[in-house]
């Protein structure tokens, strides 16, 4: 059983091989962008260069970033220990094209990837496109070979994505993995039917093609780019087969520690699971902001993370 240490390893080094610059995760702090409170996706430290206001001497580029969703738009907070999938600290491995390679080689990589790195069952992936990209969808079907019922097209809300109101943007198209019938929730279960976890989104292929005006007018980019993410804990607990991510090997250590602490058993009682959980994602979360300069305060980010310390906190005194 691969770790979550090789599966990073194994990812950066598939991209190397394919002549992508490995970029070294940027602090979680963002780099002169006001508009972030926190480094949420590897394509934040790419920004400028996506724009054009920035070259760099490499154009194909892979990474794997530390991030944090605990405000503004991007905000996880509450969910954290409630699911299977949610966290405020968590690394997204990702792949980049500046104006180099597009749909076709993503696609090819990704798919690569998943299916002979990581050994995932082809027969347990499926495709969601943008409504509109028959590109995309053409590629699945005749150059990776999946048959069309397994390339699902997607409306604007689940497959186009924006950088903001304006500037690039294009869509997506998200590799799912189908975890079985033990995991549905009901008859209408399905992608694009229900959000829970028998069809798990691993990774979403971003094609940046279009730059989009103030009035909503889309124009072609010169040079199409393309950004990807796939959450580290995710791809984990799937390579490793715990149909959580807190059952993968980056937080089930965690939690075994808050066990031995509280002399509690996790798995016994399912409020203790949770605060087991909230307590394991909060303590990576508060350490690695730390390290990268954040303190508590009261305003901006040290209020965020003072909000994450004080939960971590209550649920550790709910298990006694």
């Amino acid at each position: 059983m691969l770790t979550a240490n090789e599966i990073r390893s194994r990812f950066l080094r598939y991209f190397e091989e394919r002549n992508h610059t490995l970029v070294a995760s940027s602090p979680l702090i963002p780099h002169n962008d006001p508009t972030l409170l926190f480094i949420n996706a590897g394509m934040n430290q790419f920004k400028d260069v996506f724009l054009g206001r920035e070259k760099r001497d490499y154009v194909r580029a892979s990474s794997a970033q530390k991030c944090v969703r605990a405000g503004g738009k991007h905000n996880d907070l509450e969910n954290v220990g409630r699911t299977a999938r949610h966290h405020t600290f968590f690394e997204m491995l990702g792949n980049f094209s500046f104006g180099d390679y597009f749909k076709e080689d993503a696609i090819r990589y990704a798919w690569e990837f998943l299916t002979e790195e990581m050994k995932l069952p082809v027969g347990k992936l499926w495709i969601t496109v943008f409504q509109d990209d028959d590109e995309a969808f053409a590629i699945w079907r005749d150059q990776i070979g999946l048959p069309e019922e397994r390339v699902i097209r997607m409306d604007e809300k689940d497959n186009f994505w924006s950088m903001g109101d304006t500037g690039p943007c294009g869509p997506c198209s998200e590799i799912h993995i189908d975890q079985g019938e033990n995991m549905t929730c009901g008859p209408d279960c399905g992608i694009g039917s229900c959000d829970c976890d028998r069809y798990l989104e691993l990774w979403n292929l971003v094609f940046m093609q279009f730059d989009r005006s103030a009035d909503g007018v889309l124009t072609p980019l010169p040079k199409p780019s393309i950004d990807t993410g796939m959450g580290l804990e995710r791809i984990a607990a799937v390579v490793q087969g715990v149909q959580s991510n807190y059952d993968c090997d980056l937080l089930r250590g965690i939690i075994a520690y808050v066990e031995k602490l509280s002399g509690k058993d996790y798995g016994a009682d399912e409020e203790q699971d949770v605060s087991m959980r909230v307590i394991a994602d909060h303590s990576r979360a508060t350490a690695f902001l730390i390290a990268d300069g954040v303190l508590p305060s009261n305003e901006g980010r040290g209020y965020v993370l003072r909000r994450i310390m004080r939960r971590a906190a209550r649920h550790a005194k709910m298990l006694g």
